[in-house]
């Protein structure tokens, strides 16, 4: 499995664990400029947005410690951008799935209010 088919199944498992957790997919892949926001989501009276790091191992470092300061910028850039195209009123969560999947399994993490804006 190349980087991008990785990408691609860690959003599908990020995608799925939502869902079944309650919460409703408004978005994936939403793009703003040259930065995307990975799933758009809410639950209750809050939007999510979730940031999704796939990995195949974690022996270096964890997916989730990829989403560095300057990507987090990148991220609420983005949410903002997509709050003020949507008029949304919502409270803002900004999550992070952190993901390793290889061909020993899958193992998921969801980190709730990951980084503040």
């Amino acid at each position: 499995m190349n980087h991008i088919e990785l990408g691609n199944k860690g959003e599908e498992y990020a995608v799925n664990h939502l869902i079944n957790k309650g919460y409703t997919i408004l978005d994936t892949n939403y793009r703003f400029k040259y930065s995307e926001i990975d799933v758009v989501c809410e639950k209750g009276n809050e939007l999510v947005i979730v940031e999704v790091k796939t990995r195949k191992t974690a022996t270096i470092a964890e997916p989730y410690q990829a989403v560095t300061f300057a990507k987090q910028r990148q991220i609420i850039k983005v949410t903002n951008h997509y709050v003020i195209k949507n008029r949304i009123h919502k409270e803002v969560r900004l999550d992070v799935i952190s993901i390793v999947l290889n061909r020993f399994g899958m193992r998921l993490e969801h980190i709730e209010n990951a980084f503040q804006p």
